[in-house]
């Protein structure tokens, strides 16, 4: 699983709650150094901020979803301007799901694994 957020709080705090459920992580402060972390590596799932510097969440799922090679990996959007609208904006421009921020730790397990089991193919977990 790659997380990519700019803040570093939110990428130590969902590396530990995820990593603590078995899950290999790696994390990128930002969509620039995710690209090139998915050169040599594909996770199931990115846990996409939407609000980034520089390129946005919003445009990197366009670009993964528009690439043959990444656009099996699970996005889920996170944002902490949540607006009400966006997240079918984000289904439009490729997530396949949409987490407000503050993130509630005790359910993120859980809404991780839905999302794992829903998407994977026949006979394979």
């Amino acid at each position: 699983m790659l997380i990519v957020d700019d803040h570093p709080a939110n990428l130590k705090l969902l590396d530990f709650v995820l990593a603590r459920q078995g899950y290999e992580v790696r994390t990128a402060p930002d969509a620039e150094e995710a690209l090139k972390m998915l050169q040599d590596w594909q996770p199931r799932m990115i846990l996409l901020d939407l609000q980034m510097p520089g390129m946005g969440g919003l445009e990197m799922a366009r670009r993964l979803k528009a690439d043959p090679a990444t656009q099996g990996i699970l996005l889920v959007a996170v944002t902490g301007a949540a607006m009400k609208g966006d997240d079918q904006i984000a289904l439009e421009f490729g997530c396949d799901a949409y987490l407000s921020k503050p993130i509630d730790t005790r359910t993120l397990p859980d809404f991780v694994a839905q999302l794992l089991v829903k998407s994977a193919p026949p006979g394979v977990l």
